[in-house]
C-alpha cells in the first residue's frame, strides 16, 4: 500500500480550497492530509485541511524559515506548497529536503526575476517573449511622460505597482474630470491623471510603478508544469473574454509560455498570463505559484495539482496531454464552510470595530477538523 502524503499549504488564496479537493480526489486514490495555515481564522482554507495553525504576525522572512522548517518537521510535511515568503523559502531548499520536505516551488533565481516585473520584462524580451512598451516610474514628472508618450502612440495608459500581485494596485489613467457620473453604479479603475499627480507631489516621497498600454482581451493564462530538468509536462491556456472562459492549445500563447517556463528554471506550478496589444499576443505576468483558477483544468480531464505533487515527490508523472479540451463556461462563487467560532474571539467585521488577533497558542482549536 502506498503511505499517505501530507501536503502544506501556507498563507495562500481561498481559491485554493479547490486545489485541495483535487488533491484528495486524486486518480490513485493515495491517502493526502493536507496542513493549513493562515493569517485570518475566517479563511476557508483552514476549514478545508485536516489540520489547521494560525500563522503568527509580523515575522520577518527569515524567522518566517525557521517557523517554516518547524512546521515541516513537527508536522511530517512532505511537499510544501509556499506562497507567503516564497523567495525566502526557496533559497533554503536544501534545509528543507534535509528535514524530508520537497518544496514545490520554482528556482530561487527564477523567483528573484519575477518578483521585479520591470526585470521579469527585461528578461523574458531577451530570449524573444513579446512585452508591452513600459516605463519604471517613480515620481509625478516620470508619470507624465510616461503618460503623454504612450497617448502620444495611441494608447490608453494605466499603471501598477512594479512588485504586487493579483491586480492589487492597478489602475487606467484617465485625463476626464472627476463628477458625479463616476459616483453612479460599481466603483471604477479608472483614476483622473491630475488626481493622481497631485497626490504624487503631495506625499513626496517616491514610488515605483509600471507604467504601460491598456492591454485588451482576451487574456490568456497559461498554467505550466515544468520539471527539475526545465522541461514541459504540461502546459494549457485559460482563456477569458469578458465572463466566457475557456481553453486554448494554441501555440500563440504555448510556446511563449514555454519559452519562460523552461528557460527560466520555473520548475513546478508556474502561472504565464498574455494579453493583446494590437493584434499580437504580448506578456502581462509571471506567476512563480499555482494560478487560483488551476482546477478549472479539471475540465480538461487533468488533476494538475496531484501531478505536480508527484513531480515534488520525484514520481515523474511524464508529458501530460489533456485528453480534451472542456466546453466554455462560466465562474459561479459557491458557499465554503469556515470553523466554528472560538470562545471570546469576535468574527464582526462592521467598520469601527475593532477585532482582536487570536493568539498562535490557539491554534490547536483549528486542528483535527471535520472535513
Amino acid at each position: 500500500m502506498l503511505s499517505r502524503v501530507r501536503v502544506w499549504l501556507n498563507r495562500t488564496y481561498a481559491e485554493n480550497v479547490f486545489f485541495m479537493d483535487q488533491l484528495r480526489r486524486n486518480p490513485s486514490d493515495r491517502a493526502v492530509e493536507i496542513h493549513a495555515t493562515h493569517g485570518d481564522p475566517d479563511s476557508p482554507v483552514l476549514a478545508a485541511a485536516d489540520t489547521a495553525d494560525l500563522e503568527p504576525e509580523g515575522l520577518s522572512p527569515a524567522a518566517y524559515v525557521e517557523y517554516a522548517l518547524d512546521q515541516c518537521v513537527r508536522r511530517g510535511i512532505d511537499v510544501f506548497v509556499p506562497r507567503l515568503h516564497q523567495a525566502a523559502l526557496v533559497a533554503h531548499r536544501a534545509e528543507f529536503a534535509a528535514a524530508g520536505t520537497a518544496l514545490l516551488a520554482p528556482t530561487a533565481e527564477a523567483v528573484a526575476v519575477f518578483e521585479d516585473k520591470a526585470i521579469a520584462y527585461e528578461a523574458v524580451r531577451s530570449v524573444g517573449v513579446p512585452v508591452p512598451p513600459w516605463w519604471r516610474v517613480r515620481s509625478a514628472d516620470e508619470l507624465l511622460a510616461a503618460v503623454e508618450e504612450l497617448e502620444a502612440a495611441g494608447h490608453k495608459a494605466c499603471f501598477k505597482p512594479a512588485a504586487g500581485a493579483g491586480g492589487v494596485g492597478f489602475r487606467m489613467i484617465t485625463r476626464s474630470p472627476f463628477s458625479l457620473a463616476g459616483l453612479d453604479g460599481f466603483p471604477s479603475p479608472y483614476v483622473q491623471l491630475d488626481l493622481v499627480v497631485e497626490a504624487l507631489r503631495r506625499a513626496g516621497q517616491p514610488v515605483d510603478w509600471l507604467v504601460m498600454p491598456r492591454l485588451e482581451q482576451p487574456e490568456v493564462s497559461v498554467d505550466c508544469l515544468t520539471g527539475p530538468d526545465n522541461l514541459l509536462r504540461l502546459a494549457v491556456g485559460r482563456t477569458k473574454n469578458g465572463r466566457r472562459r475557456g481553453f486554448t492549445l494554441d501555440e500563440r500563447w504555448l510556446e511563449p509560455a514555454r519559452l519562460i517556463a523552461e528557460g527560466f528554471g520555473l520548475h513546478h506550478l508556474s502561472n504565464i498570463q498574455f494579453r493583446m496589444l494590437g493584434d499580437r499576443p504580448v506578456l502581462l505576468d509571471v506567476n512563480t505559484r499555482p494560478s487560483g483558477g488551476l482546477h478549472q483544468l479539471s475540465l480538461c480531464g487533468v488533476n494538475v495539482p496531484w501531478a505536480a505533487v508527484r513531480l515534488a515527490l520525484g514520481e515523474d508523472p511524464g508529458v501530460i496531454e489533456p485528453p480534451f479540451l472542456g466546453q466554455d463556461y462560466t465562474v459561479v462563487s459557491g458557499p465554503r464552510s469556515l470553523l466554528p467560532v472560538p470562545a471570546g474571539v469576535p468574527r464582526q467585521r462592521e467598520a469601527g470595530i475593532a477585532v482582536p488577533t487570536v493568539p498562535v497558542q490557539a491554534a490547536s482549536a483549528v486542528e483535527a477538523l471535520p472535513l
